[in-house]
Order: structure tokens, then C-alpha cells, then sequence
């Protein structure tokens, strides 16, 4: 079975803070189950880089919301919510992501009994 070949391809789906990430490799060729697992192992290292750009961008959404010109950071947000979310950057989502987080309301919490 080592050295046996099929056609087909890897998915690997990750979640990280309510985003989905999603990589799809595959080959016409036939492959090893070697290197199928090597195919798996490189769309994994994507996913992961994706993550890892989708955090530094939302920090740097934080930043501006902190730091910057909220009412500038604001207006961009309005314009990228009429994005539909299949068309929206990496980085558009993280700031929609990072904004929503900031507005979040912890009031609930109380409501449902929740001290701290």
C-alpha cells in the first residue's frame, strides 16, 4: 500500500475567532500517500499563515480604534459591512471582527446572572 498512487487532493478547515479558514490542494497526478501527506502537511502551514495574518490584522484594526481616528475607522467599517462577506479581504473581516469585539456589551452577562 506504501507505494500505491491515487488521484485526489487535501482540505484542511480551521476556526479561529468565529473566521473559517479554508485550503484545498490537489494534483491531476497520481501521488503516494507520501506525498499526499506532504500535500496535507504544506496546506496546513497555509492555514496557519492565514491565521496568522488574520491576528496581526485585527491588532492593527485595535490600534486604530484605540489610537487612531475612530470616526475615520468608523466610516471604513460602514463601507466594508456593504461588502458581501464572501468578497471581503482577510484584512476587512479582521477589522469588521476587531470593531464588533470592541462594541461588545458585557451587560448580558449580568442579566443572565453571571457575577464577577
Amino acid at each position: 500500500m506504501v507505494n500505491q498512487k491515487f488521484k485526489g487532493g487535501v482540505k484542511i478547515m480551521l476556526s479561529y475567532d468565529y473566521c473559517h479558514f479554508e485550503i484545498c490542494l490537489s494534483s491531476d497526478e497520481e501521488k503516494t500517500l507520501q506525498e499526499i501527506n506532504e500535500m496535507r502537511k504544506q496546506a496546513q502551514r497555509l492555514a496557519d499563515e492565514a491565521v496568522r495574518q488574520y491576528k496581526l490584522a485585527k491588532a492593527k484594526a485595535y490600534d486604530e480604534i484605540r489610537y487612531g481616528d475612530p470616526e475615520k475607522f468608523y466610516k471604513e467599517i460602514v463601507k466594508i459591512s456593504k461588502i458581501p462577506r464572501p468578497e471581503q479581504t482577510p484584512e476587512q473581516k479582521a477589522a469588521l471582527k476587531a470593531w464588533e469585539d470592541y462594541q461588545y456589551n458585557y451587560e448580558d452577562d449580568q442579566l443572565a446572572g453571571i457575577a464577577y
